[in-house]
């Protein structure tokens, strides 16, 4: 790895770049006379669209900006590893955010049919081109999801639905556009020009897109509260001296060194545990490069950055980082079960995960390992003869059967008792169950 490599990530992902990319997409677009313009993309068979369309009128009753819609229907084949699995917990993660926003939402996914899909996209991308999307879009969205098959083929021009082929093409232009502007999900909403453009994942990312339209002074409708403040506020926790506070069960974390999501996620969740008296098992896999599957560049890109902005809002340090893909990663698994044998194995992994993802240390180096050991309370002349132990290949491997096991495909995934959820969007989930189950 280059000495540059951390100053490099550090540049990429630091908040003057940030403001300048966005003052000058500002004034790009101010001197242009054009809207705050924010690009949408929708599938009709994503759960996170259908919830993210029923808050697009509030949003743009309190901002000023206008809308561009862009229907896609493909998912990325190389984007999405197990898109069996990812379906089954957009459904589960969707329900649970209708929730807290107050939204409709199905209690089973919709029996349907991909000709129906097809012709359901068809007649969204007809509407693009007529001024009421919106409207259109979201009586489409409500039979499809509320399994109203029939209200849903009235609204469906049989002209278009016996001509579906004649759309291929502006279905292929929008899912291109959304590849070549840097993304592959869909409920994808994208702001700004390059080098001021960027990303907001559904009703999960919302409150970052409202915080910058705030900023530029896009509110024209204050007596519209944000969007994001729908969000409950957490139930305060009981002491964790209490003696309801402690439970059987802990926080289960399957984790990966190379994840930057991980190195949040395990922050979070050891503070998590740490208030509710609730012992947190780490589960480390291999990397997904590692097990020789593809990590796109552009989505590798909106980790990063995605990640930057999440540690920001939970005060953690990130972005002198020294990816540790490879060797690192390895040195690291080889030396977990020293530390966990010392009662130390928590501490060594999110030392590692700071070391390499906030203080550019490169632990694919004697030096840089050394510094990661002992900061973790290890000694090093104990560990060093570790560093190239096999052992780990074997638990790695059955780490990642025990996630698969519990419907969960990648990391970091979290599971407490019955509940699974995937990323650390969703710790507030488990904090709640646990809040729950104590009770």
């Amino acid at each position: 790895m280059s000495r540059l490599t951390p100053y490099v990530f550090s540049i990429v992902t630091s908040q003057r770049l940030l403001r300048w990319q966005r003052k000058l997409a500002e004034f790009r677009r101010s001197k242009a006379g054009k809207p705050h313009l924010v690009t949408v993309y929708l599938r009709i068979s994503d759960p996170h669209s259908y919830i993210l369309l029923q808050v697009l009128k509030a949003l743009s009753t309190r901002y000023d900006i206008a809308f561009d819609f862009r229907t896609v229907l493909r998912l990325q084949e190389n984007m999405y590893p197990a898109p069996g699995l990812w379906e089954q917990n957009a459904f589960a993660d969707s329900a649970y955010l209708a929730n807290i926003y107050g939204l409709d939402f199905p209690i089973a996914p919709p029996i349907t049919t991909p000709e129906l899909a097809h012709s359901a996209t068809a007649q969204l991308l007809h509407c693009e081109l007529q001024g009421d999307y919106l409207d259109k879009a979201s009586a489409i969205f409500e039979t499809y999801w509320q399994d109203q098959s029939d209200a849903l083929n009235s609204l469906i021009d049989a002209r278009i639905a016996n001509n579906v082929e004649c759309y291929q093409h502006h279905l292929l232009a929008n899912e291109t556009l959304l590849q070549n502007k840097g993304h592959y999900l869909s409920a994808m909403l994208h702001y700004g020009e390059k080098p001021g453009s960027e990303w907001y994942w559904g009703l999960s990312r919302l409150e970052y897109l409202e915080q910058r339209l705030t900023t530029l002074g896009a509110v024209k409708n204050a007596t519209v509260d944000p969007i994001s403040a729908r969000t409950p506020t957490p139930v305060e926790p009981e002491p964790a001296t209490d003696t309801r506070a402690a439970s059987a069960s802990p926080i289960i974390n399957y984790w990966s060194a190379r994840s930057p999501y991980s190195y949040i996620g395990l922050i979070r969740a050891r503070e998590l545990a740490a208030r509710h008296g609730v012992a947190l098992v780490i589960k480390p896999v291999l990397p997904m490069v590692m097990r020789r599957m593809q990590v796109p560049q552009q989505k590798g890109m909106y980790i990063i950055r995605d990640t930057k902005r999440e540690a920001e809002k939970h005060n953690i340090k990130f972005g002198f980082s020294a990816d540790p893909l490879g060797a690192a990663v390895e040195r690291c698994y080889a030396l977990f079960e020293h530390a966990s044998e010392n009662n130390l194995g928590n501490e060594f992994l999110e030392t590692f995960a700071r070391s390499v993802w906030a203080e550019g240390i490169d632990a694919a180096t004697d030096a840089g390992m050394k510094t990661i050991v002992e900061t973790a309370g290890l000694n090093w002349s104990l560990a060093k003869p570790l560093l190239n132990n096999e052992d780990w290949r074997g638990w790695a491997q059955e780490n990642l059967l025990d996630m698969y096991e519990n419907g969960l495909w990648g990391v970091p995934s979290f599971r407490y008792q019955q509940i699974a959820v995937f990323g650390q969007d969703r710790l507030d989930r488990l904090e709640q169950a646990i809040i729950d189950d104590r009770s």
